[in-house]
């Protein structure tokens, strides 16, 4: 029973990681499948693209929602089941690689912005705030989503550390998946990396390029 608790509350965050709002919203809003349009990631900024600002937001909520809830529940109810850091740390990475590789919809995600914030404020409310005003900053200063997120992603293990005012080795399985998160969202990027590199990524507020 010691592994059951925390091996079931791993799976259930991917299963819920795994449900692609931008998919479900689309549909049950009567709009077309975001993976058919635009960048086609099952994203919020894509189902925009679907000239609904409410689906986005939706989509958005949801999927930063989806994310939070699991590593929530962990640190509010996990200390009667004996879980601590380390099943909060899987959680939080499994509900966000459902996200990316969701079991519903053949593996095939988003990018896991979202739901990686999401579980930021699962884990601390504020570092979840703290990873969104590095994001602000930076959309600010250069007008770039993408190298926006980037910025905030590989920030949220060093915020981590320095807002639980211990040695990172004492924090190691949270710290680790914020990193793993962080890697897999340049991973995700990489087309977007490319075109900041190239200096044809498209800015906040200006159509996409072809």
């Amino acid at each position: 029973m010691q592994t059951f608790y925390p091996l079931a509350a791993t799976a259930l965050a991917y299963l819920l990681g795994s449900l692609s709002f931008a998919v479900i919203v689309s549909r049950l809003m009567g709009l077309n499948d975001p993976r058919t349009y635009g960048s086609k990631n099952p994203g919020a900024t894509n189902v925009l693209r679907s000239g609904s600002k409410a689906a986005a937001v939706i989509t958005l909520l949801l999927d930063a929602l989806k994310g939070w809830l699991p590593v929530f529940l962990v640190r509010r109810y996990g200390a009667a089941l004996d879980l601590g850091d380390g099943t909060l740390a899987l959680v939080g990475l499994a509900a966000f690689l459902g996200h990316l590789y969701p079991v519903f919809f053949r593996f095939v995600g988003g990018k896991g912005v979202a739901t990686a914030l999401g579980v930021l404020f699962g884990v601390d409310a504020v570092l979840g705030l703290a990873a969104g005003a590095v994001w602000l900053l930076m959309a600010v200063l250069f007008r770039y989503s993408s190298l926006s997120s980037l910025t905030a992603a590989a920030a949220a293990p060093a915020l981590y550390v320095l807002a639980s005012g211990t040695a990172w080795y004492a924090e190691t399985p949270v710290t680790v998946a914020l990193a793993v998160m962080a890697a897999l969202l340049f991973y995700r990027h990489r087309e977007n990396i490319q075109r900041l590199l190239a200096g044809t990524e498209s800015k906040l507020g200006q159509k996409k390029k072809a």
